[in-house]
């Protein structure tokens, strides 16, 4: 083993999520240390579609969190600038069917006692926002506060700007533990760092880090699909998705799921999601699934239909069964912490995520209540996996 390395903690993923927790932690005066088994946003940042969303969460905890975030995506926007593409381009909701208009009528009524700006769209106003969508849909919503940025340059960026060391390619594979059974830090491959915190920001692997300091946290990976056309002019404006994909985020099904969800990107490709299905960690090719995002996304922009699909790619969320995820200090086990369980919402909630855990760390008033997050709601029973 190489000689061990004074942190003050160490932070397990360098995706997104861990980035933003090295990045707060460093601006808090802490020494940082990042590790992860792959390189940098190899594991689902690398994978995402950049989503920076308030539009598909309900009043509860999750959106509280997408609100912070979205303040300070805007205010790491202004200070990274140009190199993560932040487009603060607004999301835009809409309805295939009556049905399904009453609903986003009452979904947003109650987004918006929450502090969400969600503005409705009549069926002859659809086409002013997005002219090449389909004609006989029956109205939307739209949100300005959505927004996107390109993950895998988010996270680098972070990482840069805090700052902090990198093991990358080491996989963890056990924790140090001190008196009482206290975390005090990491034993990868190639080495042991010590630190008297660890941040849990594994993503997919999450609940595996948890087993290794004897807690449970039943991380599952939910995996998606997503198309990529060849380049066009900016024929998609905003982010534009089916009502059903509200549904399908909430849903606790293993069995798959999939709704049109649209977006243009400043190089040009189109990229259509999404869909979810728990198949383990499962990266078989499944064509049938692509044919199905293909014809719901044509379906919603019928000039799609003769557009080339360049290449699709694939990831798997981190899910937590409660679709939560496990925010903080763990009762269970002095010196640990968890950043992760985000699924497919960890790229918009890392800023606040990276900003409670730094003041967890440091001692700092936490703010916002993170009992709904906290790690060992789920037990130490058997199941997760």
């Amino acid at each position: 083993m190489l000689k061990r390395n004074p942190y003050d903690v160490v932070v397990v993923g360098a995706g997104v999520v861990g980035a933003a927790c090295a990045y707060y932690a460093a601006r808090s005066g802490l020494k940082v240390a990042v590790v992860d088994r792959g390189p940098v946003a190899g594991g689902t940042t690398g994978a995402g579609e950049g989503n920076l969303l308030v539009s598909d969460k309900e009043p509860g905890p999750e959106l509280d969190l997408a609100l912070l975030s979205a303040g300070l995506w805007r205010e790491l926007a202004a200070e990274l600038g140009d190199r993560v593409e932040y487009e603060p381009k607004g999301g835009l909701v809409v309805a295939t069917a009556p049905a399904g208009l009453d609903l986003l009528h009452g979904f947003a009524a109650a987004q918006r006692a929450a502090g969400v700006e969600a503005v409705p769209v009549a069926a002859d106003e659809l086409r002013d926002l997005e002219p090449h969508l389909a004609e006989d849909l029956p109205g939307g919503y739209l949100y300005p506060q959505d927004a996107q940025v390109q993950p895998a340059l988010a996270a680098a960026h972070l990482l840069r700007a805090a700052g902090a060391d990198r093991y990358l390619g080491e996989a963890v594979t056990a924790l140090l533990r001190g008196p009482g059974g206290a975390v005090t830090g990491v034993v990868t491959g190639r080495r042991e760092i010590a630190a008297p915190a660890v941040v849990n920001a594994a993503g997919t692997w999450g609940g595996e880090l948890a087993a290794l300091a004897g807690v449970r946290l039943p991380v599952l990976p939910r995996r998606g699909f997503v198309l990529v056309t060849e380049p066009l002019p900016r024929i998609v404006r905003h982010k534009v998705y089916a009502a059903d994909y509200v549904a399908d985020v909430a849903s606790g099904s293993a069995d798959l799921q999939s709704s049109a969800v649209v977006e243009g990107t400043p190089a040009g490709p189109v990229l259509i999601g999404a869909s979810r299905e728990r198949v383990g960690f499962d990266r078989t090719l499944a064509p049938e699934v692509l044919h199905r995002l293909a014809t719901q996304a044509a379906a919603l922009f019928p000039v799609l239909r003769t557009v080339q699909v360049q290449r699709c790619y694939r990831g798997f969320r981190p899910y937590l069964p409660d679709h939560l995820p496990a925010l903080g200090r763990d009762a269970r086990v002095p010196g640990l912490y968890h950043a992760c369980g985000h699924e497919g919402a960890g790229i918009g909630l890392a800023p606040a995520t990276g900003l409670l855990i730094s003041r967890q760390l440091t001692g700092a008033d936490p703010g916002p209540d993170l009992t709904p997050f906290r790690p060992e709601r789920f037990g130490d029973g058997e199941g997760g996996r």
